[in-house]
């Protein structure tokens, strides 16, 4: 079995709220940052590239009919 090399997002500051994320093959495992001894999620990598995807976009989109920038300006 590979090792597990978890990250966070460098946007998640102290890390109290946030997730972190590990690569491993072809699969993402996810997990709640301050419970770091809990089970992770797993999902296939390209579902979880979709979902950040779908995600980011769905931000992009709030924002600009907010009136706030958009990321691409």
């Amino acid at each position: 079995m590979q090792p597990i090399h978890w990250r966070k997002s460098t946007y998640s500051g102290d890390g109290s709220n946030c997730v972190e994320i590990a690569a491993v093959s072809s699969t993402t495992h996810v997990r709640d940052s301050k419970m770091s001894g809990s089970p992770d999620l797993v999902f296939q990598s390209f579902a979880w590239v979709a979902f950040v995807s779908h995600t980011a976009s769905r931000s992009l989109s709030r924002q600009t009919t907010e009136g706030k920038p958009s990321l691409d300006t």
